[in-house]
């Protein structure tokens, strides 16, 4: 599940050794500003800057090199090295450190690389399908299970949804995820917020408090109305967070699991 996304993982201390993992990557990967594409390549290297999911990397052939343009500022990384920062700019529209390179890096495979930074392109496609948050993790698998198991949902001792129909979703690194139908779920209990986040495998969530006793829980619950076609067996369900609930299966009260989340 995706929520509020969590603050960037902070780099290495520089006294610890850590090695750089660098995958190829199979697919065609594009990136526009302003609606000009300023990479398009099948030549991808997927680059572990942090434990969750990769960056892409392009071959400088792949680049529009002549919409970057030095900009002085730098980039430290313990593991990479020094990275030299770029804007990108297409017409009127910059985007300021949209790109970076490690021409020095200690790594040889990263010097003739070039990264744009994921949140200053306006859409990037894996093969013609737009990806949205950040790069896929080809480690990553979704599966989504109907179950006849009896699951209940309580907070603060009040049941705000019981189940026998919940349908399960299993996602790489995360607690099973229990989402149950509407018809199943106290929605006088649920407030709508104005929350919305973003998850590349499923889609946008959007996302209510539960009161109880005059209490409002904010974000507790959520829903994908329109999810990704991968994931479309939970559009409409609503799922509560596993780590902030009092979660029963089979009548079993579940240990709360400790994630980003809690």
């Amino acid at each position: 599940m995706s929520a509020p996304p969590p603050p960037p993982a902070a780099e290495p201390h520089p006294n610890r050794e850590q090695a750089v993992r660098i995958e190829p990557g199979p697919k065609r990967i594009r990136a526009y500003l302003a609606g000009v594409p300023v990479v398009d390549s099948t030549h991808v290297r997927l680059v572990w800057e942090r434990p969750g999911y990769p960056t892409y990397y392009f071959p400088l052939d792949d680049v529009r090199a002549d919409l970057l343009h030095a900009n002085g500022n730098v980039r430290q990384s313990s593991s990479r090295g020094e990275a030299q920062l770029y804007d990108v700019t297409v017409g009127e529209r910059t985007a300021p450190d949209g790109a970076y390179r490690y021409t020095n890096s200690p790594v040889e495979e990263l010097r003739d690389l070039v990264a744009l930074s994921w949140n200053t392109m306006d859409h990037w496609f894996e093969e013609d399908e737009e990806v949205r948050v950040h790069a896929r993790n080809p480690y990553t698998r979704v599966d989504i299970l109907s179950s006849s198991r009896a699951v209940r949902v309580e907070v603060g001792g009040t049941v705000v949804a019981a189940s026998q129909r919940p349908v399960l979703l299993f996602e790489t690194g995360l607690p099973t995820r229990y989402y149950v139908p509407k018809t199943d779920v106290r929605l006088d209990l649920l407030e709508p917020t104005e929350s919305v986040t973003a998850c590349p495998y499923k889609g946008q969530a959007r996302y209510w408090s539960v009161v109880v006793d005059g209490r409002a829980h904010r974000d507790l619950a959520w829903s994908y109305d329109y999810p990704l076609p991968e994931s479309i067996r939970i559009a409409g369900l609503i799922c509560f967070y596993n780590e902030r609930v009092d979660l029963f299966v089979d009548g079993e009260l579940q240990v709360r699991p400790k994630t980003k989340f809690s």
